[in-house]
């Protein structure tokens, strides 16, 4: 059995994927949200899974593989949906799906060959996730509870 070149580089490109996925899913592991290790992973590989796909695939056939990218957008905004949840008046899982979101992205890029770019992405996702967390809850907590009249 012969491995391609393009082959070896698809299976760097997944390694890469399920690290960032891994990677991104630390604080919500952390914090026990819904949407963990395994969910984040799968995301990540999965989209990027598509993107090789689309892109080596179906060489010599006449495909635009920007599809695959908008299909995968649409497939994890199903599966984000799933992760938010309304109880009276609050709405809880915003987050969870947001970083579902982003990590189907940085699987697309990941899959395009745009390492630097996914990790970038990966750095910026968790920056927001550990500190602004705490940030936002801050503000939170110096908000007045009543407008001023």
């Amino acid at each position: 059995m012969h491995v391609s070149h393009d082959q070896l580089e698809a299976i760097l490109r997944l390694a890469l994927a399920a690290v960032c996925g891994g990677v991104i899913v630390i604080e919500r592991e952390i914090t026990e949200k819904t949407a963990g290790l395994r969910t984040h992973l799968l995301v990540c590989v999965g989209s990027s899974l598509f993107t090789i796909a689309g892109a080596l695939g179906f060489v010599g056939h006449t495909v635009d593989p920007t599809r695959v990218a908008a299909q995968v957008v649409t497939g994890v905004g199903f599966l984000g949906a799933g992760a938010i949840m309304r109880e009276g008046m609050s709405v809880h899982g915003l987050t969870t799906a947001a970083s579902l979101w982003v990590t189907a992205a940085v699987g697309v890029a990941v899959g395009a060959g745009m390492y630097l770019v996914g990790g970038f992405a990966v750095l910026v996702t968790l920056l927001s996730l550990w500190v602004l967390h705490p940030l936002a809850r801050r503000i939170r907590a110096i908000r007045p509870d009543e407008p001023e009249k």
